[in-house]
């Protein structure tokens, strides 16, 4: 299973939060690392709010748009 730790964005709604995971990819041509962003919808059994530091894995479809859960609460 993929993980990646992301900070929560948004906690807005209902049991699903917004992870917003950064890392860095390599330019094909000029080699130069660039920072890349990607926003998921995590399930959220644990409560996390804006601002934390969270673990997230990929799970079984929950719904149309979130297909991971977070794992654990880093900060």
């Amino acid at each position: 299973m993929k993980t990646f730790i992301g900070t929560v964005k948004s906690a807005k709604m209902d049991k699903t939060v917004v992870v917003e995971v950064v890392t860095f990819r390599q330019h094909p041509l000029y080699l130069k690392r660039y920072k890349f962003t990607k926003r998921f919808l995590a399930h959220d059994p644990l409560g996390a709010k804006e601002g934390d530091k969270v673990q997230i894995k990929e799970s079984r479809p929950i719904s149309r748009r979130k297909h991971w859960q977070i794992s654990q609460i880093i900060n």
